[in-house]
């Protein structure tokens, strides 16, 4: 699972039916794999609204 979050998160338009054949066979379903897709988009999303903002995060986070 991590490495289809990876591959997402770097290289997602090289997703393809294998990646998600593979989740399967690892025992998650489709409703896994729509809750891994949905927290991999948001965290890349907030990173990149963070980043691009210029946010400085606490030393302690």
């Amino acid at each position: 699972m991590l490495d289809y979050a990876v591959k997402l998160t770097k290289n997602n338009k090289k997703i393809t039916r294998i990646d998600i054949e593979i989740l399967r066979n690892e025992g998650f379903n489709d409703k896994d794999n729509f809750d891994i897709n949905q927290v991999v988009a948001y965290f890349n999303y907030v990173n990149r609204v963070v980043n691009g903002l210029g946010v400085e995060l606490e030393k302690n986070i």
